[in-house]
């Protein structure tokens, strides 16, 4: 749960969520995207999956999904800041090593703790209908 007792900006947040997007978009991604979350950070990525445990845990999930493209990019088309939470609908692309383009769609749901950085992610999209795609 996000840290009722210290309220961030909404500015602050966005801050983290644009960086956490434009992560994506770098060439160290995975390194990128650990650096916007907690140390103790839990991920739930998808949501219905196993939850990826502080940043040894989350680098290591960015890793393998990264394993199935060449190039891969997420965009937020849309985000809704409540307190020290967020939601996000965004969407993907890629390009698999298979040289298959893809494209995915999703929606994350952020709580930030006091010194807004990620505490925990939800992150709702099918994983696998992508990646059935990229093999």
């Amino acid at each position: 749960m996000s840290d009722k007792t210290t309220a961030l900006s909404p500015e602050k947040i966005q801050a983290t969520i644009d960086r956490y997007f434009a992560a994506t978009r770098s060439t160290n991604k995975a390194a990128e995207m650990v650096a916007c979350f907690a140390l103790d950070t839990i991920s739930y990525d998808p949501a219905d999956g196993p939850a990826l445990e502080g940043h040894a845990g989350l680098l290591q999930g960015f890793q393998q999904i990264g394993t199935f493209f060449m190039e891969i990019e997420l965009a937020a088309d849309f985000t809704a800041i409540n307190g020290n939470e967020a939601a996000v609908k965004w969407s993907g692309r890629g390009t698999g090593r298979n040289g298959v383009a893809v494209t995915f769609e999703g929606i994350d749901l952020f709580e930030f703790n006091a010194t807004g950085q990620i505490q925990t992610l939800r992150a709702y999209w099918n994983p696998a209908a992508t990646i059935a795609n990229l093999q």
